[in-house]
């Protein structure tokens, strides 16, 4: 066995309706007082904030909120959130909502207590010193950020910046499935189709593929191939919301030791200057990806055939087909955007968008199949 290594988040607890006895669960977990709360002003009109300020309020917490978190984070949301923390001295940080608001609160974690700049954390292992005190909620069953220990921002250049070090995972995390019920279907779709790729760059990442990101992606591809179109047809069904948040939640598991490759690299820009949701940027190239790939990866795509419940036949090209029929009809039976044109993007915009995938060498390098921007052009080609 080739040697490797495996670090998660330190304490989950999976507990429906946890998130209205949120003050109890920091008074087990943390020693704190003023905590700064990151979400987003849609929470806040869903009322999904009232009950998380309420229970820790009565626990005695003073609670400051930072609200002005939006998809694609730009980075100098990052840094107002980190700059409350320190003018009101708050000693913990809670991250509450979607992948944009986990992200931010981590950055802010870590900068409300350290010399460094942001620009200073960019890259890997970047970040000096520690953070305060974090725990994660997410409200989408996506992008599995509150287990992995990468941020990204989006930096005035429309270009997606990421900061990967072992202080940005956080202390806790807190499954609540219950926040995500009557999450919009295309919401629903977008965040687990996300976590499929997650799942699936996992299991196939050229560097850091190991025994345990290979169990949990396949667990995690088992939990939402069987239960995404469920929720996105049905958002209250509670059986279907747990098994897809806890696999997103394994999929984040999975990516954070074996790091995600050429869907998300040729997706990035997608996000950085069209701003189309990361998921649905996701779902739009992982079929021509997974086409890509196939020439060297069709073996590991076989395997998984099995994973998301298909026949298997024996022949790696055909499980390997049905592979990508299946989360091809799963993609478009979702109600997710099968072309680029679908989100405002035309053929002249993607010569300009090959060229930002390549800045995404973080990303490709952990691709089974080498991508040169001659191969991206032609990807996004693919789905126009």
């Amino acid at each position: 066995m080739n040697a490797f290594s495996f670090s998660t988040v330190g304490t989950l607890l999976v507990e429906w309706q946890g998130a209205a006895r949120l003050g109890e669960i920091v008074g087990q977990h943390f020693k704190a007082q003023r905590i700064l709360l990151v979400t987003d002003s849609g929470l806040v009109k869903a009322g999904l904030l009232a009950p998380v300020e309420a229970s820790l309020a009565s626990s005695g917490y003073t609670v400051v909120r930072y609200t002005d978190v939006v998809a694609d984070p730009p980075a100098l949301l990052a840094e107002e959130a980190a700059e409350l923390a320190r003018e009101q001295r708050c000693d913990m940080v809670i991250g509450l909502g979607g992948g944009s608001s986990l992200d931010v609160a981590k950055i802010a974690a870590v900068l409300a207590s350290s010399r460094q700049t942001l620009n200073d954390l960019y890259g890997i292992d970047k970040v000096n010193g520690s953070r305060l005190p974090l725990l994660q909620i997410p409200t989408t069953a996506g992008t599995g950020s509150e287990v992995t220990n990468i941020a990204i921002l989006t930096t005035r250049e429309n270009s997606k910046m990421g900061v990967v070090a072992p202080q940005l995972y956080a202390d806790m995390v807190l499954l609540d499935a219950e926040l995500t019920l009557g999450l919009p279907s295309i919401h629903t779709a977008a965040a687990g189709i996300d976590a499929m790729v997650h799942a699936i760059e996992a299991y196939t990442s050229a560097h850091k593929k190991n025994p345990i990101s290979d169990a949990l992606a396949r667990e995690a591809l088992r939990l939402i191939s069987r239960n995404l179109l469920l929720v996105c047809h049905d958002g209250e069904n509670r059986q279907a919301r747990e098994a897809v948040l806890l696999g997103a939640l394994l999929a984040g598991q999975a990516f954070a030791n074996a790091p995600v490759a050429a869907v998300h690299a040729l997706a990035y820009p997608l996000g950085g200057h069209f701003h189309v949701p990361h998921g649905l940027s996701n779902a739009l190239m992982l079929i021509p990806v997974l086409h890509y790939n196939a020439p060297a990866a069709a073996p590991l795509y076989a395997e998984l055939a099995s994973a998301i419940g298909l026949p298997t036949s024996g022949d790696v090209q055909e499980d390997t087909q049905r592979f990508i029929a299946e989360l091809t009809r799963i993609i478009t039976a979702s109600g997710a955007p099968q072309r680029l044109r679908d989100v405002g993007i035309a053929a002249a915009h993607l010569p300009m968008l090959a060229k930002d995938a390549m800045q995404q060498t973080r990303l490709l390098i952990n691709n089974p199949v080498k991508v040169r921007e001659e191969d991206a052009l032609r990807l996004y080609q693919q789905v126009l």
